[in-house]
């Protein structure tokens, strides 16, 4: 008896300097994947370390990168093509490519339930609604010129497209797959974020205006434009909503 509280005891440490300084053994390995749009790559990088730990081949100017919710497979626009790239994360080779309706994809966005990425067709000024279960198309939404990027609303109910030359916002309704709104106002938009509660979405503008410009989602309206730097690209929220924006 003795024996058996001593090995409980030593356990009860072992766990509590594991929380106390976070080394638990549950503590799962995190990886970031970068999409190299001048090597034909993507880097995976161990968040722990901060080292590239895999580099997988995949097709011509990988220009954006979704992960799947499970974490299972990585998805890839290849801009200069007419596919995708699907990664397998537990291998980190490339799986599938996707063709059917892809063009030129610019931007792409898997929806919260993972069942379906959203993928900007630069060229078609479409967005291609993919099945990831099959890897097969399952709709073809038009929307304005040059969509480059999509965001979903937490509750996956909507896609929001920015439309890079036609100056507006695409709001596509995900059960029907058709624009339910258009919202003007957004002078050469090329990134788009929704905050984690859903009731706005950020979009980046281009570089002659320098602005944030703020969507309600309720009204699908501009509410606020926020100056920031020369020429801003993409932008992401923290889960408690702070804004991170990226300018170039």
């Amino acid at each position: 008896m003795n024996t058996l509280k001593k090995t409980l005891t030593l356990t009860y440490i072992v766990l509590l300097l594991g929380m106390l300084f976070g080394s638990t053994p549950a503590q799962a390995q995190t990886f970031a994947y970068v999409a190299n749009r001048n090597s034909n790559t993507v880097s995976v990088i161990a968040t722990a370390s901060n080292t590239v730990v895999a580099t997988v081949p995949v097709g011509t100017s990988p220009n954006d990168v979704a992960i799947t919710p499970d974490g299972a497979f990585a998805y890839v626009a290849n801009n200069n093509s007419q596919f995708l790239s699907v990664i397998a994360t537990a291998s980190n080779t490339v799986v599938a490519t996707v063709t059917g309706g892809i063009s030129f994809p610019h931007a792409l966005a898997i929806t919260p339930d993972g069942a379906f990425a959203y993928v900007a067709n630069q060229l078609a000024s479409s967005v291609s609604v993919i099945a990831t279960a099959s890897n097969t198309l399952v709709a073809t939404v038009p929307v304005g010129t040059f969509p480059f990027g999509v965001a979903f609303t937490p509750d996956g109910a909507f896609a929001y497209v920015v439309n890079h030359l036609s100056d507006s916002v695409s709001v596509i309704a995900t059960t029907s797959n058709t624009v339910v709104a258009t919202v003007a106002g957004t002078f050469r938009p090329q990134a788009v974020a929704i905050t984690p509660d859903g009731a706005f979405a950020y979009v980046t503008t281009g570089a002659a205006s320098g602005v944030v410009a703020v969507i309600a989602t309720a009204s699908n309206t501009v509410v606020a434009t926020v100056a920031v730097g020369f020429d801003p690209r993409s932008l992401a929220f923290t889960p408690d909503g702070r804004l991170c924006l990226r300018s170039q």
